[in-house]
């Protein structure tokens, strides 16, 4: 099978909503697909280069203490007092 070929089906499959291109889910055709991978794979190295691997990890750290509703202090605070998470906060 010649590699249009092959692009041509990766393309009708992925139109059909499977996705082909692995990190391209919810691309509405190949190319879209190739597009969302490569953004996403990106996108989180561009963030990780810019806060430096320690950085990175705590923001993933903190990433799940958020609640809709509050400030960032307020969100802190509860969830230390609620949950009992200890957020260590000398490394900023």
């Amino acid at each position: 099978m010649s590699t249009e070929q092959q692009r041509k089906e990766l393309d009708d499959r992925a139109r059909k909503g499977e996705t082909v291109v692995p990190g391209g889910t919810g691309g509405k055709s190949y190319e879209a697909q190739q597009h969302l991978a490569q953004g996403r794979s990106r996108g989180g190295q561009t963030r990780r280069d810019q806060l430096g691997t320690e950085g990175y990890q705590e923001m993933g750290r903190k990433g799940g203490l958020s609640t809709g509703d509050q400030s960032g202090a307020d969100k802190q605070n509860q969830n230390q007092t609620v949950q009992g998470i200890d957020v260590d906060e000398s490394t900023g």
